[in-house]
């Protein structure tokens, strides 16, 4: 079976609780490796995990999507004795071809402290072995391969390739949110991000047309590749059902300007209504400060106003620039580009700068609209 060396970051910082961390963390590999349809044995060593597995080259597409990793590197396991080091060294040197044209360097980490040899020590003695049977030049800022070394007291391991991951917490640790998922670029991503701090996502759709629906499957779908160790499960609901008797109570008494305010207001109160009912403890927006009218400062404190649940917005420091960036980088853009999809109650002139006492004044006004409907069974003009 080949080996996996898999390192964390952010989980090793945490105290009295670490060890459920990287409990929860060798739960979600595990879920990885099964979704890869693959079998491997789990080990946790001090500061990192190793994966033993049969198939190293589908195991490592999966790992670096696990949250919570920070890197990996396929290894080959050596004794800790110098002299196995520099042949297993000198094996993957030539694996990579080095040769008289070519830059490397030795990098050495030495966990176990009882080895003869400190890390810049072993660094020198295998990067020296290395030069005299290939001729590759060493050079330390910017080489163009790197052999790292990594002794430990059981054994040492001996890699050519670190792989990025994407860091944060292990999916689950911090409990569920739900997450309000258009078929637009930014409310994936600011999802992504939660997920990588840990939170269990429920995301939540509320649907306008059915290719705005399926470009929001689609983001989901996209979603759920780094979803190991939870089950994302998508929740639809019609935008006009949550929404459209507020939007014609607006019209009948000339507060269209209010609509967007209004809009994202109501799906606000009906997905903090949903994350009571599935245990979540927050909704997930991708609101971006001064994107677009609803998202002005003034506008957020206004739509924020009486929702019973924590609003995060993990996009809100973030430019356009930046948030597209990040949606490349997970593989949400395409789909979230695919399909632009017009909002039918977008009125001609959104507001901008919403004030909770005028909220709280159009309230007023829509509840005594409501209540006359009820008594002569009508809406207004539009009911």
């Amino acid at each position: 079976m080949g080996t996996i060396l898999v390192r964390y970051g952010e989980v090793a910082l945490k105290g009295a609780n670490r060890n459920q961390f990287i409990k929860r963390l060798r739960h979600n590999i595990h879920d990885c490796l099964r979704r890869q349809g693959l079998s491997g044995e789990i080990q946790s060593l001090r500061g990192r995990i190793i994966v033993h597995t049969d198939d190293v080259e589908t195991a490592v597409e999966g790992l670096q999507r696990v949250f919570g990793l920070v890197s990996l590197s396929p290894v080959v396991e050596v004794a800790s004795d110098i002299e196995a080091i520099k042949v297993e060294a000198l094996r993957l040197a030539r694996q990579l071809a080095l040769d008289r044209s070519t830059t490397f360097r030795v990098r050495a980490r030495r966990s176990d402290k009882t080895f003869p040899l400190i890390s810049p020590e072993i660094d020198r003695v295998v990067g020296g072995y290395v030069f005299q049977n290939t001729g590759a030049q060493v050079e330390l800022r910017k080489p163009q391969h790197t052999i790292g070394v990594e002794v430990r007291r059981e054994s040492t391991y001996v890699y050519g390739k670190v792989i990025p991951a994407p860091g944060g917490l292990p999916l689950g640790v911090e409990g569920r949110v739900v997450t309000l998922i258009s078929g637009g670029i930014d409310s994936p991503v600011a999802a992504w991000m939660m997920m990588k701090r840990g939170c269990g996502i429920i995301p939540l759709h509320f649907r306008q047309s059915d290719e705005g629906s399926s470009a929001a499957m689609e983001n989901c779908n996209t979603l759920t590749r780094y979803a190991y160790g939870w089950d994302l499960r998508p929740i639809v609901l019609e935008h006009a059902d949550v929404f459209g008797d507020t939007y014609r109570r607006l019209r009948a008494i000339g507060a269209e300007r209010w609509t967007c305010v209004f809009c994202k207001r109501a799906l606000l109160l009906k997905a903090a209504e949903i994350a009571e009912e599935m245990g979540a403890c927050a909704v997930v927006m991708g609101d971006s400060l001064g994107q677009v009218a609803s998202q002005t400062l003034h506008n957020l404190e206004v739509t924020s106003f009486g929702v019973p649940k924590p609003i995060l917005r993990p996009l809100i420091g973030m430019d356009k620039v930046e948030i597209v960036n990040l949606a490349r980088r997970i593989g949400t853009f395409e789909g979230s580009t695919r399909y632009a999809e017009r909002c039918p109650f977008l009125p001609a002139r959104p507001l901008t700068k919403g004030t909770v006492p005028k909220l709280r004044s159009i309230l007023a006004r829509l509840e005594q609209l409501e209540a006359a409907a009820d008594e002569s069974g009508t809406v207004g003009p539009d009911g």
